[in-house]
């Protein structure tokens, strides 16, 4: 029976191990670098924040992606360390949705330092419309008992963090960041789609987890269990 750390400590490695697959799965390329891709894990990596905690959440995401790193032989590049904060920070906003004081703050921060980093840059303030899809995460606050909204926000927290690092790394032109509008607009919500549906389905299964073991150390909501009330997700 799982007690404690040791409840947290399975879940770090299977969420480690399901993180390692889905990052070798590519879902679509990323403009301006070659060899560069967004995976399967961009739609269930922001759930560990909320099972675990935003500590423990980031440093299972640090740790997964590292991993996969050295596993498949890739280089420890700018960009590529640079990749593992984007996820950090969705993990972070994903877990601390609904808390008070400066931690709830700490997630609006964020997306608004990534906007201003962005506009700065000499490139990105011609095209500053682009950072309002940062807003979102801002927006989605007000949504707070929606299930999908916070899904939204994790994943344009994560889009924010990315940008603000890319604008700065890898050098594209004007039109490059409009032609992405739309493909944002895309991929982001079919990222908040697949981070809603794996959140439920983990959450079903650590909280009938946790209703049998009492390990008191993961984070569940009875709410969005699959149950009779599959659909009410409020």
């Amino acid at each position: 029976m799982l007690k404690g750390t040791n409840a947290k400590i399975a879940f770090i490695a299977v969420f480690a191990l399901l993180a390692f697959f889905g990052s070798q799965i590519n879902f679509s390329r990323l403009v301006g670098a070659e060899n560069q891709f967004f995976t399967l894990f961009q739609f269930f990596g922001p759930i560990a924040g909320a099972f675990l905690g935003t500590v423990l959440g980031a440093l299972s995401m640090i740790v997964s992606q590292a991993a996969a790193n050295i596993l498949t032989g890739k280089e420890f590049s700018v960009i590529n360390i640079a990749r593992l904060l984007p996820m950090v920070f969705g993990a972070a906003y994903f877990g601390y949705f609904y808390k008070k004081g400066n931690w709830r703050d700490a997630s609006i921060i964020v997306p608004l330092l990534a906007i201003a980093a962005f506009v700065l840059h000499p490139v990105g303030r011609t095209v500053w419309f682009y950072a309002l899809f940062w807003t979102i995460p801002l927006i989605a606050k007000l949504f707070s008992n929606r299930l999908f909204f916070r899904s939204l926000g994790a994943t344009f927290t994560a889009h924010a963090v990315g940008g603000a690092i890319w604008i700065y790394t890898v050098p594209m032109t004007a039109e490059q960041w409009i032609a992405l509008i739309p493909v944002v607009t895309y991929e982001r919500g079919l990222f908040a789609l697949g981070i809603t549906f794996s959140y439920i389905v983990f959450n079903t299964v650590l909280h009938k987890m946790e209703i049998a073991w009492k390990t008191g150390a993961l984070k569940t909501e009875a709410n969005y269990a699959i149950s009779k009330k599959l659909f009410q997700l409020s």
